[in-house]
């Protein structure tokens, strides 16, 4: 974890965090004469890679902060992922415009939505209200330019800056002259509290955001460098190792760049860095809540996923997700070796019965049994099998 030597960084920042530049009074910002507004080419604007926000999915993040992407070809792929998440549910669409919920809409389909089409449907509706309305609200972006070259990087207003680029290369009928409005900010004066405070002031990060953005503020005030470039998730998770105990003047700041919360609530923010990777992607891309992540949280990292995607599968609460996890025991490493073979089949079977293909299933058994008689025989048995311990179960009842 590297330190940052000169202090005056920190300093900098600590300058920043004032009610005139955290506040939501717009020209309180024209006060501070470092401060400008302009018109900016879209081309040299670019998103924060270590934002807590993710608009895009975490493949196409990286994917897009590492350059393999443009802003177009990033949202076409982005375009292309909820085109056939609705195509697979018997909504599909060719134009992006067909993502509005109209007055016909049926609450019962926005609700089944995926999480790519939600998030379509957000930068669509962004889009158009900045066609209809004009960009009432500049991003604000941090001027790291260098010699000759100009570039900003966006501190505050990503969704913004991809509804902009949505609306001037998917929208018909839009004539955009390629500018965007930004608050430029000289990078000495960049400011992670605001950021976190237009964030949680916005539209409101979900939980592994809120992990994301707990730890980018712990990580500022002990004195962290804070990268460039994308990162993964273990440069956020070195604020497991940091707290507040030596750096109670932060401590205010914290609690209201993060909404208000207490210092309990931020510590079970903290606590969802210690998920697994897999986890922390499909928990975000989902947007669970966290009363529903922290009893996952607390499971052994090898389950982390499969709990999850039961969550999402049936809609689970934390209520709900506490009583089962309270009236069933997750095996350890031990327990699985001492398991009978009963109970590894049983286990094995739940596990992996969503993964495994039917036809496949039938040629592996007519493979395996060495005739397609054999085979019928085996799965008649089976039948039988799963037939007695339906019984089984409804005596238990």
């Amino acid at each position: 974890m590297s330190k940052i030597n000169d202090t005056e960084k920190l300093d900098a920042l600590l300058a920043s965090v004032t009610d005139d530049m955290l506040g939501d009074d717009l020209p309180q910002y024209f006060n501070d004469n470092h401060i400008k507004v302009e018109r900016i080419l879209l081309e040299m604007v670019r998103p924060d890679p270590v934002q807590p926000r993710r608009v895009l999915s975490e493949q196409l993040h990286h994917k897009f902060h590492n350059n393999r992407l443009t802003p177009t070809q990033a949202l076409r792929e982005l375009v292309q992922v909820a085109q056939v998440s609705a195509r697979q549910q018997g909504r599909p669409f060719a134009n992006v415009l067909e993502l509005l919920p109209n007055a016909e809409s049926d609450q019962e389909i926005t609700d089944k939505l995926s999480p790519e089409e939600n998030i379509l449907r957000d930068l669509v509706n962004l889009a158009i209200t900045i066609r209809d309305d004009g960009q009432v609200n500049p991003l604000t972006v941090v001027d790291i330019s260098q010699g000759v070259t100009r570039l900003y990087r966006i501190e505050t207003g990503e969704r913004r800056y991809w509804a902009a680029w949505l609306l001037r290369n998917f929208i018909s009928g839009y004539e955009s002259d390629g500018m965007i409005d930004c608050i430029v900010i000289p990078a000495e004066r960049a400011s992670a509290f605001r950021q976190a405070k237009e964030n949680t002031a916005r539209k409101g990060l979900n939980a592994i955001a809120m992990a994301r953005q707990a730890a980018l503020l712990l990580l500022t005030v002990h004195g962290c460098e804070i990268p460039n470039e994308a990162v993964t998730n273990d440069f956020y998770r070195q604020a497991l190792e940091l707290d507040l105990r030596g750096k109670r003047e932060f401590t205010e700041s914290i609690l209201s760049a993060m909404g208000g919360v207490t210092k309990q609530r931020l510590n079970q923010y903290k606590k969802l860095l210690l998920l697994s990777d897999e986890a922390w992607e499909l928990a975000d891309r989902h947007g669970l809540d966290e009363g529903v992540l922290h009893y996952v949280v607390d499971l052994p990292t090898e389950v982390h996923i499969e709990m999850l995607q039961q969550i999402i599968q049936l809609g689970l609460s934390g209520r709900q997700v506490k009583a089962i996890l309270h009236q069933t025991k997750i095996p350890n490493e031990e327990d699985t070796k001492l398991e009978s073979p009963l109970a590894k089949f049983t286990r094995t079977a739940i596990k992996t019965i969503e993964k495994q293909n039917p036809v496949d299933f039938a040629h592996t058994i007519v493979k395996q049994q060495g005739d397609i008689h054999m085979a019928l025989a085996y799965l008649n048995r089976f039948e039988d099998f799963i037939k007695k311990a339906r019984e089984a179960l409804t005596n238990i009842r």
